[in-house]
């Protein structure tokens, strides 16, 4: 008797029970168990939040109060001999202008980055997992990004590109021309970054970076995780190699950052004091080596009045440091700027908490404000570096 191989019969036990079905049957279980398991272990694309209630937005334009000159604006010191307006030397000041909200409707606004090109800003909405964008040419305002992977800080590199600093993907990302995103950074020594939160990129096109824990601290505004990095570093990336190394160790939590015009002073923000009453909640300035990759010399250049904490900073063209102020005071919320010297030369009052800033507008004299819920902006008599 001859059996065919192309069509065998079924092999069949005793029992008349069909064992290939039994096999088949099993792998496909197992498979999809496996399938099953793999499924549960991919984490969502970071924390979207649920729509807002519908209520009365706040109202857009100058802030309610508003009367030239605005008394939003606040000199630290009178001048000897007051000038039209009693405000000159503090360089906010710009003449008839106010501090507008210019956008609203939001959870959590911070990151902000000017785009010059298309007359734009771009800043995160970090409980909604999204990146905003702010038109100012005609007031538009949209959805760039969803999900963004509760990005938190922004800007852009010498070549026009988006540097994202990104809570759930504890990563920094880089927006190509094309719209692929390309990873810059998510591990050191084969362990993953915290919460990437703040980027700046030196002439050099290297990318330096804070690293606190706040996006890995709960699944508000990133995936609550394990700490894996020893410490709470500053980090750079060589723009050749792209290697990553640390260049400042000893922070508590290290938060916004910025360079000064010239490329020789790296100020970084500690909002240490979030973690406990005797950390600290200041600014500290360092001596920055472009060309080594290095920063050193570091000290104190302006205390915050606690429990305030100062989240992000910027430079203008005279290297004068502006810093966001909030969480503390309300009578402090706001921005605040200092000389190179760290005097302080004035305050401007916003009524959210302010977590950010950015310098733009065709001039750069156009001073965007990440104030909670909304975005501000203001005129201002100086220019905004724009070192990213």
């Amino acid at each position: 008797m001859t059996t065919s191989l192309t069509n065998p019969e079924p092999q069949k036990s005793r029992g008349g029970i069909d064992r290939r079905k039994i096999l088949g049957g099993a792998a496909a279980l197992a498979a999809s168990a496996v399938t099953a398991a793999n499924a549960a272990s991919v984490a969502p694309l970071g924390q979207t939040g649920a729509p807002t209630p519908a209520s009365e937005p706040l109202p857009l334009g100058p802030l309610p109060g508003s009367r030239y000159p605005d008394t939003h604006l606040e000199m630290a010191k009178k001048p000897s001999k007051p000038s039209f307006g009693g405000t000159s030397g503090f360089q906010a000041f710009a003449g008839t202008m106010a501090v507008e909200r210019v956008a609203t409707g939001f959870r959590w606004a911070e990151g902000p980055v000017y785009f010059p090109a298309g007359r734009y800003v771009l800043f995160s909405d970090i409980p909604n997992n999204r990146i905003m964008r702010f038109s100012e040419d005609d007031g538009h305002l949209s959805v760039y990004r969803q999900p963004s992977m509760n990005s938190n800080g922004n800007t852009i590199d010498r070549e026009g590109r988006l540097i994202t600093c990104e809570h759930a993907g504890r990563r920094v990302t880089r927006t190509e021309l094309d719209g692929s995103i390309t990873i810059i950074a998510d591990k050191y020594n084969n362990k993953r970054l915290n919460s990437p939160n703040d980027a700046v990129v030196t002439a050099d096109g290297a990318i330096w970076f804070t690293d606190p824990v706040y996006g890995i601290g709960g699944f508000y505004e990133g995936i609550k995780a394990d700490q894996e990095q020893d410490k709470k570093n500053v980090y750079r990336v060589d723009p050749k190699s792209g290697e990553v190394k640390v260049v400042v160790d000893d922070f508590v939590e290290p938060n916004g950052l910025c360079i000064s015009p010239d490329e020789k002073r790296l100020y970084v923000c500690d909002t240490g004091f979030t973690d406990g009453p005797d950390n600290p909640s200041h600014i500290r300035v360092f001596d920055l080596d472009v060309a080594g990759g290095k920063a050193t010399g570091s000290k104190v250049f302006a205390d915050m009045p606690k429990p305030s904490i100062t989240d992000g900073v910027r430079c203008d063209t005279e290297g004068n440091v502006w810093c966001s102020v909030g969480w503390g005071d309300t009578n402090e919320d706001g921005v605040r700027c200092y000389t190179k010297s760290g005097d302080l030369l004035g305050k401007v009052h916003i009524p959210e908490t302010v977590a950010n800033l950015c310098f733009g507008g065709q001039q750069r004299n156009r001073l965007y404000i990440c104030g909670s819920t909304s975005l501000y902006a203001v005129y201002t008599s100086v220019q905004g570096a724009m070192k990213p």
